[in-house]
């Protein structure tokens, strides 16, 4: 009677909690019903490892993000009149010298043009100088009450007029020759061609891109950094700079601008730190990686260390985030209310609830509690040496918490 109450009691546990739970209870009632001793559960196989400090200095958080080398002054080349291009005296990675003649449109309209108003300037001279003589002619005879009033008034008045046609004249000259001039395409800086825009024979119209020139002198090294991390740069912050295609060389860099507003497709913010000596081996285009190190009383420079763990390690004991810690002395697990800074897709910084060293369970944090005894494993494919306790050889008895498949 009382081995059928204890079924009729399992097979309700099983509706409720699942075969497993029933399979379990059976072995107790057997072992139970035999006189035998229930045998311990086995510790828990938990994926945990021990947790350390941010790198940074003062206990504080460095950021690393990939950067690409960039001029900081790079413009467009174009000309400032329509045309048709006839000649290309540079190509793409050439060095120019301020002043150098880079392409040249067809000069035959704007030199009759030139010519034009060459003639028209010699025309208004002319007339200027013979109104200048006709002037001195009617003010002399005015003088002598020989001619009227009125006829000195309209001399005075055409002398007025060539002068002005002659100004006139002469302005339109020098828009002629500008215009010229402004068939051939010049540098305006020192620097490197970037870009080519437009092939020989093509009809380009006025502030058409031909070339991209960035400008030498200062270079920049920028990046996109999240919103998240605004709060951690400021303008002058120090950075060291590393590129894959320099191998043993870190150079010293400074945060010189961050762009005020979001990229509006990518939501990032541009930042642009100044290489202090890039030298001539850092070309333009490089990429590489940048570590800013933690600004004074900026968020995550505090004196209180600052620590990143998965994003799967954190649980909740109330409404306030924990981490599941594995006691160093009987390896059962405390349920330790930690501080967040921030969240991201894959990680979480914790800023206090944690010391340096302790072992905090990284997945599975669902199927533990409070007190349970567990065995520490590192996770799948974690190549480090410092882990929270060996691999041990699963012998299909003891269940596995946070073991993906």
């Amino acid at each position: 009677m009382r081995i059928a109450t204890n079924l009729r009691a399992l097979r309700r546990v099983a509706r409720v909690s699942g075969p497993l739970a029933f399979l379990t209870g059976a072995a107790l009632l057997v072992a139970a019903c035999s006189g035998g001793k229930v045998a311990s559960a086995p510790p828990a196989i938990v994926v945990a490892l021990p947790v350390h400090p941010d790198t940074g200095t003062a206990g504080g958080l460095s950021i690393r993000y990939p950067v690409e080398v960039a001029a900081r002054y790079s413009t467009p080349m174009s000309f400032r009149v329509p045309g048709k291009l006839v000649e290309r005296k540079v190509r793409i990675g050439d060095t120019v010298k301020k002043g150098e003649a880079l392409a040249r449109l067809d000069p035959v309209d704007a030199e009759k043009q030139a010519a034009s108003a060459q003639a028209a300037l010699n025309a208004a001279e002319h007339r200027l100088v013979f109104a200048k003589q006709q002037l001195d002619r009617d003010t002399a005879q005015s003088a002598q009450n020989l001619i009227a009033a009125n006829q000195l008034e309209q001399t005075q008045d055409a002398f007025s007029a060539a002068q002005a046609g002659r100004e006139e004249a002469a302005a339109q000259l020098t828009v002629a020759r500008n215009n010229l001039q402004y068939n051939t395409l010049v540098a305006d800086h020192d620097g490197v061609i970037t870009s080519e825009n437009a092939d020989t024979g093509q009809v380009v119209a006025a502030g058409q891109a031909v070339y991209g020139l960035a400008w030498s002198g200062d270079t920049d090294v920028t990046l996109d950094a999240a919103a998240s991390d605004l709060g951690r740069i400021a303008i002058g912050q120090a950075a060291a700079v590393t590129f894959p295609a320099l191998p043993q060389r870190t150079f010293d860099a400074r945060v010189r601008e961050i762009t005020p507003a979001a990229d509006p497709q990518s939501r990032t913010y541009r930042v642009k730190l100044t290489l202090e000596q890039p030298g001539s081996v850092v070309r333009l285009g490089m990429t590489g990686d940048a570590v800013l190190a933690p600004v004074s009383g900026a968020a995550g420079s505090a004196a209180t260390a600052t620590f990143t763990v998965p994003s799967t390690a954190i649980f909740h004991k109330g409404s306030a985030p924990a981490v599941w810690v594995v006691n160093p002395g009987n390896s059962t697990l405390d349920l330790r209310q930690v501080t967040v800074r921030s969240y991201s897709d894959h990680s979480t910084v914790v800023t206090s609830g944690l010391k340096d060293g302790e072992t905090v369970v990284l997945a599975g944090v669902h199927a533990v509690y409070a007190g349970e005894k567990v065995q520490p494993t590192r996770p799948l494919f974690d190549g480090e040496g410092d882990v929270a306790g060996p691999m041990p050889e699963h012998t299909g008895t003891s269940p596995v918490v946070g073991v993906g498949p």
